[in-house]
C-alpha cells in the first residue's frame, strides 16, 4: 500500500510528530506541496492520498486506477469532487473535531478584540495619548461587555455549538440560524430575523452552493449599526465587497475574519487594498494551534487504520 500526502506544509512546519502516520502504511511520499501540474503524476500509483487544499477534480481522479481512499486533512471537502469519487469507488474521509478548542478560542479572541477596542487602546498608548490624558484612564473608545448581548450563530455543528457554549458562559443570549434551504427546526431562527436581532454574528457553516455569498448587501442592511460579524468558516460565505461597503458606511460596527474568498490573497482584494479601521483580518489561523494540528495528524492516522480494517470512519458522501 502506498500513501501520498500532497501538501503536508499546510499542516506541519516540522513541529509535529508524524511517526504514527508514517507507520500506518509501508510506503509514504510526504510532499510539502504539490503544484496543480504535478498532481496526476504524484498520485499515479497511490492507494491512499492525503490532501488539505490540493484540488482533486474529476479529471485528476480519472487519471488513476489505484486510488482507494482520500483523506481530507480538514473538515471541509470543497476541494474534492465527491460525485466523481463515488462513481470511481473512492472512499473520502474528512477530519472532524480536531480544532474545536482552537477555533472557539480564536472566535472569542476576535470578539473581545473588537468589543474591548484593543487595537484602538494600544494605538492610543503608543501615540502618547495616555501620557497627555487629564484623567487616570482613557475613555475615548467605549467598550462593551458581552453579558446580555445576543450572539447569532450560523452553522450549528461541532464548532457552532461549542461557540454557543462559551457564549452562554459569558452570559450571552444565543440565537441559532435556521439552515438555509433546510427543513424548519424547532429552536432555530430564520436568517433575516437572526441578522436583525443579533449584536454579534458568528459564521460556522460550510461553503456550498447554498451558502456562497450568504451574507451580502441585503443581509448587511438587516443588521443593526452596532453589530459585529465574525467569520472563521470560509471566505466565500461573505461577499467581500459588500462587507467593505457596510464597514465604511457604518452599516455595521465592525468585523473580524480569518478567511478570504481566495487564499493566499492576491492584490486587489477589497478587504486588503486599503486600511479599514473597524476590520480585523487574520491569515486563516483560527484552526492552527499546534495542539489542533497534531490532533489532525492523529485523526488522519485513525481514518487510514479504520479504512484498512474495513470499517471506514468519517466518510463523506456526495
Amino acid at each position: 500500500m502506498r500513501g501520498v500526502f500532497l501538501d503536508s506544509a499546510t499542516v506541519d512546519q516540522r513541529d509535529l510528530d508524524l511517526d504514527t502516520l508514517k507507520a500506518s502504511l509501508p510506503d509514504w511520499s510526504i510532499r510539502t506541496a504539490t503544484p496543480a501540474s504535478e498532481v496526476k503524476r504524484a498520485i499515479r500509483n497511490a492507494d491512499i492520498v492525503v490532501s488539505n487544499k490540493v484540488m482533486l477534480d474529476r479529471e485528476t481522479l480519472q487519471s488513476t486506477n489505484t486510488l482507494k481512499l482520500i483523506c481530507v486533512a480538514a473538515t471541509g471537502t470543497n476541494n474534492i469532487d465527491l460525485t466523481a469519487a463515488a462513481e470511481f469507488g473512492i472512499t473520502v474521509c474528512n477530519a472532524r473535531g480536531y480544532a474545536t478548542t482552537s477555533v472557539v478560542e480564536h472566535v472569542f479572541s476576535l470578539i473581545l478584540a473588537l468589543t474591548r477596542r484593543l487595537h484602538d487602546h494600544r494605538t492610543a498608548v503608543s501615540e502618547g495619548k495616555w501620557h497627555n490624558a487629564e484623567s487616570f484612564c482613557l475613555l475615548d473608545y467605549p467598550v462593551r461587555e458581552l453579558a446580555g448581548q445576543t450572539l447569532g450563530i450560523i452553522g450549528y455543528g461541532e464548532l457552532g455549538s461549542a461557540v454557543a457554549t462559551i457564549g452562554k458562559a459569558f452570559g450571552m443570549n444565543i440565537l441559532i440560524a435556521q439552515r438555509p434551504g433546510g427543513a424548519i427546526q424547532t429552536g432555530r431562527t430564520p436568517l433575516p430575523q437572526l441578522l436583525s436581532q443579533s449584536d454579534i454574528i458568528s459564521l460556522h457553516c460550510p461553503l456550498t452552493d447554498t451558502t456562497h455569498n450568504l451574507i451580502g448587501h441585503s443581509e448587511f442592511a438587516l443588521m443593526n449599526r452596532n453589530a459585529l460579524l465574525i467569520n472563521t468558516a470560509r471566505g466565500g460565505i461573505v461577499n467581500e465587497t459588500a462587507l467593505k461597503q457596510a464597514l465604511q458606511a457604518g452599516q455595521i460596527a465592525g468585523a473580524a475574519i480569518d478567511v478570504l474568498s481566495e487564499e493566499p490573497p492576491r492584490p486587489g482584494n477589497p478587504l486588503l487594498d486599503e486600511p479599514i479601521p473597524n476590520l480585523i483580518v487574520t491569515p486563516h489561523v483560527a484552526w492552527a494551534s499546534i495542539n489542533a494540528r497534531q490532533s489532525l495528524i492523529n485523526e488522519l492516522t485513525k481514518n487510514i487504520h479504520a479504512f484498512l480494517e474495513g470499517k471506514p470512519r468519517n466518510v463523506v458522501y456526495a
